[in-house]
């Protein structure tokens, strides 16, 4: 083997065992079967010294009674402790990948929007499935028979050495055979195995982003298409399932053949030695007792490794995964009193070299309602997404009050904003669970119910069969766009938010349920600092400051009646929806 792939081999086996370590490991539980595992082999190695004497000395006469019950004893002894201690084993193995599944899912829930934005959810959600199956399997199954197989190997052939060294080295000499056949079948795997690992990455995307938009494919008529993507990842499993069987199925007939051939060698060997008085015929049986002990263990020591192949990829991805930097939390606690909010030459991009916002500024006063309108792609949603901190401003400002925001603790700022999207998407789950949802205090039912009235939206829940524990269905689907709005607006009161965000959250509605949505809207707004996204002008005519956004800039600022006489743009807009200029400049 060559020092690059030695070295590899070091190195993955040294990120495995630091991964484990970030797991937290039962340590205790793990020594005491270390230990119960020393011990059964330990009694194991001591069997067939006891069978040697007793095949040297057999005959009926000479039949020693405690001889017998003492290796019947030995042999129970060995079952019960090693019975044990493979049970702690896989406690221990269970115990430290279900931290490492904790551990992962507590960095998923902290990253960043951005690596979202890079990474496609289905490859996360095989992330903590798959690769931790594998290693699940590596460390509750294999960990164990490879601790108690080195110790047992060490052991055997420490007494075969002081037994007759010439027949342990012809043993010995099989060992590099062993080698020679496992190494590359070893390469052979890890390749395999990293492609299963992406493949199934890719498939479990398909799955979640088909099943998660199944109403758009089915009103697309992409059933076909999207089968046709499906069966291709899973033909592709099916191939590398194949390649990986060819492999597994190469291993334990060979194995099975070394072993049969060291036999057969040892027993041949070892008559010679017996018709030369060199070894006696207890010796023998005892090589041979000794053998199996040796043999056996690295069929298990060769798994382990088989299994460590394959988890080498899942232990790469997790361990990149788990040092991925999260959002960080700490910061100042948000002043209870109310302050403006400072928008100061604001600039980002999505990506390098082009800006989406390339020097906006504007004030929030408190109490007041701010609107931005411009053409799509102007950056609109992005100011939100810079508000609420998702991504992080490449130059610029947001202050409130004297303070950027990215000073505060990031769980009591976001706490300060309630956000209103166009399509209010809920989670599955009952109407209550979504009302309360991101709420961390306690609700009672009468302000509960109090907060859905005044978002129009107490009696659709009464009249529905089960009320507030109707469960509404993957994203809400069980319930229309008006009345998701209407749960998403009472969900905000709840908040109570001292800025408001509303991304023109009735532009899909029809007129009944806008009515509705627009005065719970009114309730909602009422004393709070709004800023609103709005596509249509009659939603907004009656804002505090209207800021029309244009190529990344803020290329008007005012009242609606101030932009139709002074901004052309805003002019064309308004004229375009409200059908002439006359009738957009009298709206004010």
């Amino acid at each position: 083997m060559s020092s690059e792939s030695s070295t590899g081999k070091t190195g993955q086996l040294r990120r495995f065992f630091v991964l484990l370590a970030r797991a937290k490991p039962p340590y205790a539980v793990f020594v005491v079967a270390v230990v119960l595992g020393m011990a059964s082999t330990l009694v194991g190695l001591a069997v067939p010294l006891f069978m040697k004497g007793l095949v040297d000395g057999f005959s009926l006469s000479s039949l020693d009674t405690r001889q017998v019950l003492l290796i019947a004893l030995a042999f129970a002894g060995q079952a019960l402790v090693g019975a044990a201690s493979s049970y702690l084993l896989t406690f221990t193995g269970q115990r430290t990948v279900a931290n490492l599944r904790d551990l992962l899912w507590k960095k998923q829930l902290v990253l960043a929007v951005p690596y979202f934005d890079a990474h496609a959810s289905g490859e996360l959600v095989s992330r903590m499935n798959n690769d931790t199956a594998a290693l699940k399997t590596l460390v509750a199954e294999n960990v164990s028979g490879f601790l108690t197989g080195i110790i047992s190997i060490i052991g055997a052939v420490a007494i075969l050495l002081a037994m007759d060294w010439r027949m342990t080295v012809v043993m010995l000499a099989a060992l590099p055979v062993t080698a020679a056949i496992m190494v590359p079948l070893g390469r052979v795997m890890r390749r395999v195995s990293k492609g299963t690992m992406d493949e199934t990455a890719r498939f479990t995307d398909v799955l979640s982003r088909v099943l998660s938009e199944i109403r758009l494919v089915k009103s697309s008529n992409a059933e076909g298409r999207e089968y046709a993507r499906g069966r291709g990842a899973i033909d592709g499993l099916f191939r590398l399932g194949l390649r990986e069987g060819r492999v597994t199925s190469l291993i334990t007939p060979l194995m099975s053949f070394v072993m049969m051939a060291l036999m057969v060698v040892i027993i041949g060997y070892g008559g010679v030695r017996i018709a030369s008085g060199a070894m006696s015929a207890g010796e023998l049986v005892a090589f041979i007792l000794y053998l199996i002990q040796i043999v056996m263990p690295i069929s298990m020591i060769t798994a382990f490794f088989t299994q460590l192949q394959k988890a080498r990829g899942a232990t790469e991805s997790i361990t990149a995964l788990i040092d991925e930097p999260g959002e960080q939390p700490g910061g100042l606690p948000v002043p209870s009193e109310e302050n403006a909010l400072s928008v100061r030459d604001l600039r980002f991009g999505y990506e390098p070299g082009t800006p989406v916002l390339d020097g906006i500024s504007f004030t929030l006063e408190p109490g007041t309602v701010t609107a931005l309108v411009g053409p799509s792609g102007a950056g609109k949603t992005t100011v939100f997404s810079l508000l609420e901190r998702f991504y992080a401003p490449q130059a610029g400002t947001i202050l409130r009050g004297d303070t950027p925001i990215g000073d505060f603790a990031l769980a009591d700022w976001r706490r300060t904003i309630g956000y209103v999207s166009q399509d209010s998407p809920l989670l599955s789950g009952s109407i209550r669970d979504n009302l309360l949802y991101g709420v961390d205090r306690d609700v009672s039912q009468e302000e509960l119910e109090e907060a859905a009235r005044s978002a129009n939206a107490h009696d659709f829940i009464t009249s529905l069969p089960n009320g507030y524990d109707t469960e509404v269905g993957e994203r809400g689907g069980k319930l229309s766009g008006g009345q998701r709005q209407r749960i998403a607006i009472a969900r905000a009161l709840l908040r109570a938010p001292s800025l408001l965000m509303l991304d023109e959250a009735t532009s899909s509605l029809d007129s009944g349920s806008e009515a509705a949505v627009q005065e719970a809207l009114a309730r909602l707004m009422k004393g709070r600092t709004t800023l609103v996204i709005a596509h249509r002008l009659a939603t907004v005519v009656d804002a505090d400051q209207i800021l029309f956004l244009q190529g990344g800039l803020v290329t008007g600022r005012g009242t609606h009646t101030e932009l139709v006489r002074g901004h052309q743009l805003y002019r064309a807009f308004a004229a375009q929806q409200f059908r002439t200029p006359e009738l957009a400049g009298s709206r004010n």
